[in-house]
């Protein structure tokens, strides 16, 4: 799954326990992938241009490739680019903070006393849209997960949120 959690332990007395989550969108195109990819579709495509090496028809044709070509390079970089999103749960006792990267904009922070938290399934922009509400705002969480990911993971911060309670 595309997230996963840690916990650390505060020194000695205190005893305060946080768990961490980390959430990312999943790629299913490494980037060593990716080189094989343009290269193969770039042989492929070029193999009908044997046929009409030495006439002007390559000239005429030529341009439609190389566009093909560079279109997927940007589609598949602009995939990685989002792929770059983030978020960051940090569960304490005392706090609850969700943490959201997204390229080319701030990080968008929310706050709150987890006592207070309710996770929550609903129908919203994507199927099983898990939400985090303490009552005065509500934030999603993990749009970017699969419908049973996100099924598991709001069982996963209930178990959290209920054991710090």
């Amino acid at each position: 799954m595309p997230y996963e959690w840690t916990q650390e332990t505060a020194p000695e007395d205190s005893g305060a326990v946080s768990h961490q989550l980390r959430l990312w969108p999943y790629r299913s195109l490494p980037r060593r992938g990716f080189v094989w990819f343009i290269g193969v579709t770039a042989g492929l495509m070029a193999l009908p241009l044997v046929a009409v090496l030495g006439s002007f028809v390559l000239w005429g044709l030529l341009p439609f490739i190389l566009l093909v070509i560079w279109g997927v390079w940007a589609a598949l970089q602009n995939s990685y680019r989002s792929g770059e999103t983030w978020e960051n749960l940090t569960l304490t006792r005392d706090q609850l903070r969700v943490r959201r990267h997204d390229p080319g904009r701030a990080d968008r922070d929310w706050q709150t006393n987890p006592y207070w938290v309710r996770v929550a399934l609903r129908d919203g922009p994507v199927e099983e849209y898990l939400t985090l509400t303490d009552g005065q705002r509500d934030i999603e969480l993990g749009a970017f997960l699969t419908p049973e990911e996100r099924r598991a993971l709001r069982d996963e911060i209930e178990q959290r949120l209920f054991s710090l309670r």
